[in-house]
C-alpha cells in the first residue's frame, strides 16, 4: 500500500512549487542554498514542464531535470514530483485540436493558457498516459522522491466541455448509471416540456437552450464532468502506483467554497493518498482568517480527519483578484501556522521564486523579485524554523466541537436556474453559519449528509437543498439519539434527481424537524423581516420567509410582519433524546448566534466567553501529545486560559494559568501529559 504522508520527511513540508526552468541553471545552486538557508525541506517540481520534457510527440529530454533533482537531493530537500498533464504543449494541440474543450455557448476554447483540456479526449488521455509512464520509469525509485503530484487544481478554469467526444463519452456514463433510456426518462422527467427520449443517441449534453434547460440533466452533466476529471486522475495515479510502488500520490484540491465549485471533494477525497490543498485569501472585505478556517476545516473533513498539507499559499499579494493586497507582518506565518492547526503536516507556497514573465509575475513568492533583503524573505526565514520547532505536531489529529454538513451536488443542483429567489446563496449560508461558529470558538468538521454523526454534540445544516431518503433517516437517527440539529430553509426539498420529494416540504427532513412548509415565500430585494420571542425580544432576518405548519415541533420564535406574520420562525422538535431546530428564514450574524447558543445548551456546548474575540484556540492531538495552538489576529495582546501545564514550542518557555498571546503572534503549547 502507499505511504499517507510524503515520505523522507520527519517534521513538518516546508516549501513551494519550484520552477527552475524559469530561470538560467547558474541560479539553480543558489536556489537550493537558500532553500537550505530558509528551512525549506520539499518542493513542488516540473508541474507546468510537459513541453520541455517532452518537446514533440514521443521525444522526451529530461536531462535537465535531472539535474535539479540531483541537486536537491544532495542538498536533503525532498521533492513533490509533478506530472505536467495540466499543460499539454502546443504540438499535442496541433495534432489534436479537438482535445481543446467547448463551452455551453459552443465556443471552442484556445491554447494560451492552461488546464484547457476536453478530459473525454482519447488523444489527451494516451498523452497524458505516457508522459507519466516516462516519468514514474524514470524517477519512480529515486531517493529524494517525497511523492507525486498529479495534474494541478482539477476543476479549475474549466471542468465540463460539452463537444462531441464529451456527448458520446456521457451517452456511455449514462448507460452505466440508469442501464437503459427509460431509466434515464425517468431520472431526468424528460415528460415535462416533451424532452422524452427515444434512444441514447438522441441525447446531448446540456448545451445553451433559449430558456431553462433540464434541471436534472444539467445536475448529471456536472456530475460526470466531475467523473470524467477524477477518472484521468485515477489513471495517472494507478500508473504511478504500478511504476512507483510505495510512493503517496496525491493531486492538489481547492476544497475553499470561494475557490472551487465544480468538484465533489467527498469522492476526490476516497482516490488519493494523502489529501493536499490550495488556498488563497479572497480579499473582498470580510475576515480572511475565517475563510481560511473554514477551507482548513473542510480540507481536514476530506482526509476523514486524518492529517493534510497546505501545498499552496502565498507568501503576501496575489494577482488575479480585482485588488490584491499585500499581506501585513507577521500575516504570512499566522496564516501558515493556522492551517497547521486545523491539521496541515506542513505550509508550501506558490511560488519559490518570484516569476518575471508570464500571467503571474505579479504573484508573491518565497523569494521576491525585492531578493532577499526584504521582509518578505526574513519572515520566510522565521516561518522555516517556527515549522521546524513543531516538528512533534506531525502526525496528531486535530479536534472538533461541532459538526457541519455540506454537499457539493446538493450545491450545484441549488445554483440551477428558476428557485424561489437567486438571492438564497447555499455558500452564503455555510459562510455565515460556519463564521457563528467560529466566534463561539468552536472547531467544525464538515461531513457529508449520509456520514455518521454520531461523535458531534451539535450539528448544523445550513444548506442541503438536495437530501436523498438516506440523509433524511441519517440526521433523524443522529437526533434520536441524543444529538442537537440545526437546519436551516430550503433544505431536504428534492432528491438525487432533483425531483420534489413526495408530500409537503421539506420533504426528506419533515420527520425530523417536526413541521411541514405549505409555501415558500421570498422577501423582495431589501426587504426584511421581524420576527419575535415569547419574552418580547426581536431578531431581523431578510430574503426568505415560509409558511411553516409545526406538526410536533414548538413555535421558538414567531413571524411579527410579512406574509407569514403570527407563523413560526424558527422551531425546535424534541425527538428520542435530541433536539432538532430549524430557522426558516435568513438570520444576520448576531441574530444567528442567539439561535446557534440555544442549540450548544442543548448541546451541553459551553459558552467560551473567555476567549476574545479573533484569537483561535485549536487543538491536535496524537501519539506525540497534546498540542493547544493559540492564534492572535488582533492587534491586541491576549491571555487565554490553559487547563494544564505545559512548553511553549516557539519559544521554548513553560506555560501555565494564562497564556500571553502577543497581537499578531502564535503560540503552540506542548501540554504536559
Amino acid at each position: 500500500m502507499p505511504d499517507t504522508a510524503p515520505q523522507g520527511l520527519t517534521g513538518l513540508a516546508y516549501g513551494g512549487d519550484y520552477n527552475p526552468e524559469h530561470w538560467p541553471e547558474t541560479v539553480w545552486p543558489e536556489d537550493v542554498r537558500l532553500m537550505r538557508e530558509a528551512g525549506v525541506t520539499m518542493v513542488s517540481l516540473g508541474i507546468f514542464s510537459w513541453a520541455l520534457l517532452e518537446p514533440e510527440r514521443g521525444v522526451y529530454d529530461f536531462g535537465w531535470l535531472d539535474r535539479i533533482i540531483g541537486l536537491l537531493h544532495e542538498g536533503g530537500i525532498r521533492i513533490d514530483l509533478g506530472t505536467p498533464t495540466v499543460v499539454p504543449p502546443a504540438w499535442f494541440y496541433r495534432e489534436n485540436p479537438e482535445a481543446l474543450p467547448v463551452s455551453r455557448e459552443g465556443v471552442r476554447y484556445a491554447f494560451g493558457s492552461r488546464g484547457a483540456i476536453c478530459h473525454s479526449s482519447p488523444a489527451y488521455r494516451s498523452a497524458a498516459a505516457a508522459i507519466t509512464e516516462q516519468l514514474a520509469q524514470r524517477y519512480g525509485a529515486h531517493p529524494g522522491l517525497a511523492m507525486w503530484h498529479v495534474h494541478n487544481e482539477y476543476g479549475v478554469p474549466v471542468s465540463a466541455c460539452y463537444c462531441e467526444n464529451c456527448a458520446a463519452h456521457f451517452r456511455g456514463w449514462l448507460r452505466a448509471r440508469y442501464e437503459t433510456v427509460e431509466g434515464v426518462n425517468e431520472a431526468w422527467g424528460t415528460t415535462f416540456w416533451g424532452q422524452r427520449y427515444g434512444s441514447f443517441e438522441e441525447i446531448e449534453p446540456p448545451r445553451a437552450t433559449p430558456t431553462a434547460c433540464n434541471p436534472a440533466q444539467r445536475l448529471d452533466y456536472a456530475r460526470f464532468a466531475d467523473a470524467t476529471m477524477r477518472e484521468n486522475f485515477v489513471m495517472e495515479r494507478d500508473i504511478l502506483h504500478r511504476l512507483s510502488p510505495g510512493m503517496p500520490v496525491t493531486t492538489n484540491f481547492m476544497t475553499a467554497l470561494s475557490q472551487c465549485d465544480s468538484v465533489d471533494y467527498w469522492a476526490w477525497g476516497r482516490e488519493v493518498d494523502v489529501v493536499t490543498n490550495d488556498h488563497y485569501l479572497i480579499t473582498d472585505g470580510r475576515r480572511t482568517h475565517v475563510n481560511l478556517a473554514m477551507a482548513a476545516d473542510l480540507t481536514r473533513s476530506v482526509a476523514a480527519g486524518a492529517p493534510w498539507l497546505l501545498l499552496e499559499h502565498s507568501t503576501s499579494g496575489v494577482n488575479w483578484q480585482p485588488r490584491n493586497p499585500a499581506k501585513a507582518a507577521g500575516q504570512m506565518g499566522r496564516n501558515s501556522l493556522a492551517h497547521v492547526a486545523r491539521g496541515s503536516d506542513g505550509a508550501m507556497f506558490f511560488q519559490w521564486r518570484q516569476s518575471r514573465r508570464g500571467a503571474e509575475k505579479f504573484h508573491s513568492a518565497m523569494v521576491p523579485q525585492a531578493g532577499t533583503d526584504s521582509r518578505v524573505w526574513r519572515e520566510v526565514v522565521t516561518l522555516g524554523a517556527d515549522l521546524d520547532s513543531l516538528a512533534p505536531v506531525r502526525g496528531t489529529r486535530t479536534v472538533a466541537d461541532a459538526a457541519m454538513v455540506w454537499d457539493w451536488q446538493s450545491w450545484w443542483a441549488q445554483q440551477l436556474e428558476w428557485r424561489p429567489s437567486e438571492e438564497h446563496d447555499a455558500r452564503e449560508r455555510a459562510d455565515a453559519f460556519y463564521e457563528t461558529l467560529y466566534d463561539r470558538h468552536l472547531t467544525v468538521d464538515f461531513a457529508h449528509p449520509e456520514a455518521d454523526l454520531s461523535a458531534y454534540p451539535l450539528v448544523v445544516v445550513p444548506a442541503l437543498y438536495l437530501a436523498t431518503e438516506a440523509a433524511g433517516r441519517n440526521l433523524r437517527t443522529y437526533v434520536e439519539n441524543g444529538g442537537t440539529l440545526v437546519v436551516s430553509y430550503f433544505s431536504g426539498i428534492v432528491d438525487e434527481h432533483d425531483a420534489v420529494h413526495e408530500g409537503p416540504y421539506p420533504g426528506a427532513l419533515r420527520d425530523v424537524l417536526g413541521l411541514t412548509v405549505e409555501e415558500f415565500s421570498p422577501l423582495g430585494e431589501g426587504e426584511r423581516v421581524r420576527i419575535a420571542a415569547a419574552d418580547g425580544s426581536e431578531l431581523t432576518g431578510d430574503v426568505w420567509t415560509e409558511m411553516v405548519v409545526p406538526r410536533g415541533a414548538e413555535t421558538v420564535w414567531t413571524y411579527a410582519d410579512s406574509l407569514a406574520a403570527g407563523r413560526p420562525a424558527v422551531t425546535r422538535h424534541r425527538l428520542g433524546e435530541g433536539t432538532a431546530w430549524y430557522v426558516s428564514t435568513r438570520l444576520g450574524a448576531e441574530a444567528l448566534d442567539v439561535i446557534l447558543g440555544a442549540a450548544a445548551e442543548d448541546a451541553r456546548i459551553a459558552p467560551r466567553a473567555e476567549l476574545p474575540r479573533d484569537v483561535e484556540v485549536v487543538r491536535r492531538r496524537g501519539e506525540s501529545g497534546s498540542y493547544l495552538f493559540a492564534i492572535n489576529h488582533t492587534e491586541a495582546d491576549a491571555k487565554i486560559p490553559l487547563d494544564a501545564h505545559g512548553t511553549e514550542l516557539l519559544t521554548g518557555e513553560r506555560a501555565a494559568g494564562r497564556l500571553a498571546v502577543p497581537a499578531g503572534t502564535v503560540r503552540v503549547v506542548k501540554l504536559d501529559d
